[in-house]
């Protein structure tokens, strides 16, 4: 079992920057086998997928409306995923979540095998 502890979030006005960590401790499997996803949560509002990468980081996936402004990486001897945040909005505000994927990755949350407890950012304007 993997467990993932997310790091980063606060407070940034729009426009900003902020780099979110995910720390996965080993279990029953290595961090190297999970494909890793970073989704988010807007308050009153449902899940949603904000980004993904391979197991071994050759490939990444990014939504729609973050394309261009997020970056997803990891460093697997550290067993960490980053998701580099930059030119903020107030619509990025959400608790956003880290998870593992035992294969490829997908865009699907339900699909993700393992969750982190979620770290608040909040954009103000």
């Amino acid at each position: 079992q993997v467990q993932l502890v997310e790091s980063g979030g606060g407070l940034v006005q729009a426009g900003g920057s902020l780099k979110l960590s995910c720390a996965a401790s080993r279990r029953t499997f290595t961090f190297s086998k999970c494909a890793m996803g970073w989704f988010r949560q807007p308050p009153g509002k449902e899940r949603e997928f904000v980004a993904s990468i391979s197991r071994s980081g050759g490939s990444t996936y990014y939504a729609d409306s973050v394309k261009g402004r997020f970056t997803i990486s990891r460093e697997n001897a550290q067993n960490t995923v980053y998701l580099q945040m930059d030119s903020l909005i107030p619509g990025d505000t959400a608790v956003y979540y880290c998870a593992c994927k035992i294969g490829g990755p997908t865009t699907i949350s339900y699909e993700y095998n393992y969750w982190g407890q979620g770290t608040q950012v909040t954009v103000s304007s």
